[in-house]
C-alpha cells in the first residue's frame, strides 16, 4: 500500500476525530453563551459570565476526551503503522484499530504513561537544543533560539506520533521498551527522518492560510448577526478599561473589531481542528514510513540506550526502570 492509500483506509479515524471536536467547540460555544446571558441578566456583566461558561465547557470537555478521544489518535496511527508493515488493513479499519489499541494498553492510564513517556523525552532533548540556540550569536541568540524552538516543537510532535508508530509495531516487546528504542531511532537515523521536514511546513502553511482564512470570514459573517451583543460586549469591555480593571487598548471597546477577534480566533480554531484531524495525518504517514523502515535497518544495543541517558533525565529514568 503507497501513502494515499494507507491515509484514505485510516480517515474513518479523522473522520470520527472531526465530529468529536466540533461536538466540544459547539459546547464551549453553547456554554459560553448560555454565562453570557444568564450574567448579564443577573448582574449586567455578561464578560464573567462568558469566562465561567467556557471554563466549565473546557473542564467537562477536556475531562471526558481523557477517556474518548485518545482511541482516534491512537487507533488511527496503529492503522498507519499496520499498513505500512503489512501492505494491507483489514475491512473494518476502525474497528481493528480499536481492538489493537485495547490490546497494546490494558488501560487508559497505560496509553497515557508511554505517551507521557515519549513526549517528555522528547521535549526535554527539545528544550537542549534550544537551549544551544540561545546561546549562539550573542544578542542575536535568543532569535536564533525562539526560530530553533518553533521548528523544534514542529518535529518533536511528529516523532511523539512516529515513536507511538514504533511501539505499535514492536507488539512483542513492552511498551515502555519499545518507547526506548524510539528514542534512540531519532538520533540515530536523524536525516533520513527528517527529509520530510520541508514538506510539513510547506504543506501546514498552506492549510493554515487556506482554512484559517476561510474560517475566518465565516465566523466573521456569523458573528455580525448578533450586533446586539457584541455592542454589550463592547460596552462591558470599554468600562473595564475605563476603571483600569483591564489593561487594553481601545480598540477592543469597539464592537466591530470584537467582532474581528471572534472571527480570528474561529479561524484558528477550525484550522486546528481540520488540519490536526485530516491534514497532519496525510503528512505522518510519509514520516512514519521512513521512521519504521530505518528502524528496521537498526540494530539497537544497551549501549545506544545508555548514550542517551545522558541527554535526557526522563529517557534516563524510563530506561532504569525498564532495567
Amino acid at each position: 500500500m503507497d501513502n494515499k492509500e494507507i491515509y484514505k483506509k485510516t480517515l474513518t479515524f479523522s473522520l470520527r476525530r472531526f465530529l468529536w471536536d466540533l461536538g466540544s467547540v459547539i459546547v464551549i460555544v453553547l456554554l459560553s453563551a448560555v454565562g453570557f446571558l444568564i450574567a448579564d441578566k443577573v448582574s449586567g456583566n455578561g464578560l464573567i459570565g462568558v469566562l465561567i461558561g467556557a471554563v466549565v465547557a473546557i473542564v467537562i470537555v477536556a475531562i471526558v476526551s481523557h477517556f474518548v478521544s485518545y482511541i482516534f489518535k491512537a487507533g488511527q496511527i496503529a492503522m498507519m503503522t499496520e499498513g505500512i508493515v503489512k501492505g494491507k488493513l483489514p475491512e473494518d479499519v476502525y474497528g481493528a484499530g480499536k481492538k489493537v489499541v485495547k490490546e497494546r494498553f490494558l488501560t487508559v492510564a497505560a496509553y497515557y504513561l508511554v505517551t507521557n513517556a515519549i513526549k517528555g523525552i522528547f521535549n526535554q532533548i527539545g528544550r537542549a537544543i534550544t537551549a544551544a540556540g540561545n546561546a549562539i550569536g550573542g544578542d542575536s541568540g535568543s532569535t536564533v533560539g525562539s526560530i530553533i524552538s518553533s521548528v523544534i516543537q514542529t518535529i518533536v510532535n511528529y516523532l511523539c506520533d512516529c515513536c507511538l508508530g514504533w511501539v505499535f509495531y514492536k507488539k512483542d516487546e513492552k511498551a515502555t521498551k519499545a518507547t526506548l528504542e524510539g528514542a534512540v531511532l531519532f538520533f540515530k537515523r536523524g536525516k533520513t527522518l527528517l527529509k520530510n521536514l520541508g514538506r510539513v511546513f510547506g504543506i501546514s502553511f498552506i492549510s493554515f492560510v487556506v482554512i484559517g482564512g476561510a474560517f475566518f470570514g465565516i465566523t466573521y459573517l456569523i458573528c455580525m448577526a448578533f450586533p446586539d451583543a457584541f455592542k454589550a460586549l463592547a460596552g462591558e469591555v470599554a468600562e473595564l478599561i475605563a476603571k483600569g480593571e483591564l489593561d487594553a487598548s481601545s480598540w477592543f471597546a469597539e464592537a466591530g473589531n470584537l467582532m474581528i477577534c471572534a472571527g480570528a480566533l474561529g479561524g484558528i480554531i477550525m484550522w486546528s481542528i481540520l488540519h490536526s484531524v485530516f491534514v497532519r495525518p496525510f503528512i505522518l504517514v510519509g514520516v512514519l514510513r521512513n521512521f519504521i523502515e530505518s528502524g528496521k535497518e537498526e540494530k539497537i544495543t544497551e549501549k545506544d540506550l545508555d548514550e542517551l541517558d545522558g541527554k535526557s533525565k526522563k529517557f534516563k529514568k524510563l530506561h532504569e526502570a525498564e532495567a
